[in-house]
């Protein structure tokens, strides 16, 4: 299922011109053996047309030059000279306006090795970027992996835009966002302005299908002009805002302030104060197109299905968008081909085979129960982008404690409405309710339930990530317990630190957290997270609070977390210009994140990276991993390569 899905969803994307910079450079790998202690290491770049690849060496410009790291921290072998690369060409390269070397359609780089045991295979990473006339891809990372026991290794990865994530954690999100889509696309069908339009459209296909195999073919056709609408919409965002670009917006503060707004106004539409509808003429023209015979009829009737459910699929159309696009990348595309994959199937059925429709329920109250329902949830996830913006500003106005309240109050009223206490304007009269809805009115009452200890400090892992952190608190500590913001507030906190999650020691400088370190003799640990950033909370509040990780993160380390979204202005004296964008740094966000760019070639948040005082690393760094085995065995390796300094 998943590769049929993937299929797909590189077709379309490919079809309508998104995807190439994803797919602008393969790589594989092969082996040769010189002898039996020495081997020639092969990577292969395959380059798409109209790209070209970057040199290792390009003047002034060693962000975008391709660099291989081979990990020998299990030792077993050792580099002999540089890594070697084709002639290439060289280009006036107008993006970059410099003179730079560069690759087409296919460039080789090998690395010889000795080895002084018995080895397997050997991994290591490549960061390169990709261009053409128009535009520089951002820093992408590939693993590659050198099968020692062959002599050509098949192994082939995918070349994306990576920071700190692999490709498996890329496909990952992208089905993620597939599969809430496609669950979104199907809470859609169950909404009053599509339902009823099921049967419209099967009676509309049965008459213009003069055969079986017609009709099977037209309801075919139907289903992928609706996909296709749907997916054009999604690359609309993406070439709007740039796949690149999207990724910043998750921290843009204006960005979540407005959508907050969007949102809310979605809720209440959904509620039944008022219909978002779009202009009548534009519905009116639509559905004349759709009389004309053909495909194209065809085509214009999958049209007229979007505008004409507008009311009901525009708000969560618009919030798919709003949660795929903070993710950057093509994900607004995967989100609408998930979305409309599942209005699509049914309509295509029912019209191939319109005796199931005896099988539907007829159209009833219950479809407002949908809508309203939907409301209720997109007016607790407006609250999520407020609490964004509120962050990154640090003005404390929706603390933990505010924000839970707000989720309580959204959701105990979900649960009354569901068991019938409270009626909206489009509610049918209610004598009774169903088995169904009395089952699920008590999923939400315990849910609702469940919310309340958060606001006495239980930890909500059901929910992590949402809610603002433990520390971002009226009460860090929980209401009632035996410690007080006063008290942490006078505890003898070395000078520039602060208390962060779980009462550690943190700094947010990292000139002055190295300094400490110093004095300390203690390693670092450089945290580069995002105020705003919901996989930062997740090990936070996940995998630190694990009694052997937190007891190395307290006792053995300095944690120096550099937040990149941190919007405090720069002195005069420290708003230098960036050698990224040639602009002036203004805020200390930017200054971390080009920090983190420029010496470790990532934007990722969270990324973790053990370091000794002279700010080499004790181990490979590391991204957002769930496991808090792999998370505590990564810390003991960088402290222990430490101590043996």
């Amino acid at each position: 299922m998943k590769k049929i899905i993937y299929l797909l969803f590189f077709f379309l994307t490919f079809t309508f011109g998104y995807g190439q910079k994803k797919d602008s450079v393969l790589w594989k790998t092969a082996v040769e053996k010189v002898s039996d202690k020495e081997y020639i290491l092969s990577a292969e770049a395959a380059i798409a047309s109209n790209w070209h690849l970057y040199s290792q060496n390009v003047p002034g410009k060693s962000t975008v030059a391709t660099t291989f790291m081979f990990d020998d921290s299990e030792g077993g072998f050792t580099l002999l000279g540089n890594t070697t690369e084709d002639e290439g060409k060289i280009i006036e390269d107008s993006i970059l306006k410099t003179t730079a070397k560069v690759f087409e359609k296919k460039a080789i780089f090998r690395q010889k090795i000795t080895v002084s045991k018995k080895l397997n295979s050997v991994n290591a990473f490549v960061e390169f970027t990709a261009g053409n006339e128009k535009e520089v891809s951002e820093l992408q990372s590939v693993e590659l992996v050198f099968d020692l026991t062959k002599t050509v290794s098949e192994k082939k990865t995918d070349a994306v835009s990576n920071t700190a994530k692999n490709d498996s954690d890329q496909d990952k999100g992208l089905l993620a966002i597939f599969i809430v889509s496609f669950l979104s696309g199907f809470a859609a069908l169950l909404t009053p302005c599509v339902f009823p339009m099921i049967p419209m459209t099967v009676s509309f296909f049965t008459k213009q299908s003069k055969t079986k195999a017609a009709g099977i073919r037209n309801a075919v056709i139907y289903g992928i002009s609706i996909i296709i609408i749907y997916v054009l919409l999604g690359s609309l965002v993406t070439a709007v805002f740039g796949a690149d670009s999207l990724n910043a917006l998750s921290t843009n503060v204006w960005f979540n302030l407005i959508f907050f707004v969007l949102l809310v106004v979605f809720a209440i539409s959904f509620l039944g104060a008022f219909e978002i509808v779009l202009p009548n003429k534009l519905a009116n023209k639509v559905d004349s197109q759709a009389d004309r015979g053909g495909q194209i009829g065809i085509f214009f009737m999958a049209l007229a299905l979007a505008v004409v459910s507008f009311s009901c699929t525009g708000p969560i159309v618009g919030t798919l968008l709003v949660q795929a696009a903070s993710k950057g990348g093509i994900a607004p595309i995967a989100g609408m081909l998930g979305f409309s994959t599942a209005i699509a199937l049914p309509f295509s059925l029912f019209a191939a085979f319109p005796g199931w429709l005896n099988a539907l329920p007829k159209s009833g109250g219950w479809l407002n129960t949908v809508k309203v329902v939907l409301g209720f949830l997109e007016l607790a996830l407006a609250f999520k982008f407020l609490s964004n913006a509120d962050l990154v500003l640090q003005l404390h106005l929706l603390e933990r404690e505010v924000f839970l309240a707000v989720w309580i109050a959204v959701f105990g009223a979900l649960a009354f409405y569901l068991f019938g206490k409270i009626t909206l304007p489009h509610d049918s009269p209610l004598n009774h309710i169903s088995v169904g809805r009395l089952g699920f009115g008590l999923l939400v009452l315990t849910f609702t339930i469940y919310l309340i200890p958060g606001l006495w400090g239980a930890p909500l892992k059901l929910i992590s990530g949402f809610p603002p952190p433990m520390h971002y608190s009226e009460s860090p500590d929980g209401i009632g317990s035996s410690k007080s913001t006063v008290s942490i507030a006078e505890s003898a906190l070395p000078d520039g630190a602060e208390q962060g999650p779980h009462d550690m020691v943190t700094f947010h400088d990292y000139e002055t957290g190295m300094a400490y370190a110093k004095k300390q003799n203690k390693p670092v640990m450089l945290d580069f997270t995002g105020y705003a950033c919901v996989n930062c909370r997740k090990m936070e509040e996940k995998v630190w609070p694990d009694e052997n990780v937190l007891k190395h993160l307290k006792n053995d380390l300095v944690i120096i977390s550099l937040y990149v979204d941190d919007k405090r202005e720069l002195s005069e004296k420290e708003q230098i210009v960036s050698k990224i964008t040639g602009e002036k740094l203004k805020y200390t966000g930017q200054k971390w994140s080009e920090f983190q760019i420029l010496k470790y070639k990532t934007n990722a948040q969270p990324y973790y990276v053990l370091i000794d005082h002279e700010g080499k690393e004790l181990n490979a760094p590391t991204a957002y991993n769930p496991d808090i085995e792999f998370y505590k065995n990564w810390l003991e390796q960088g402290i222990n390569n430490f101590k043996l300094l």
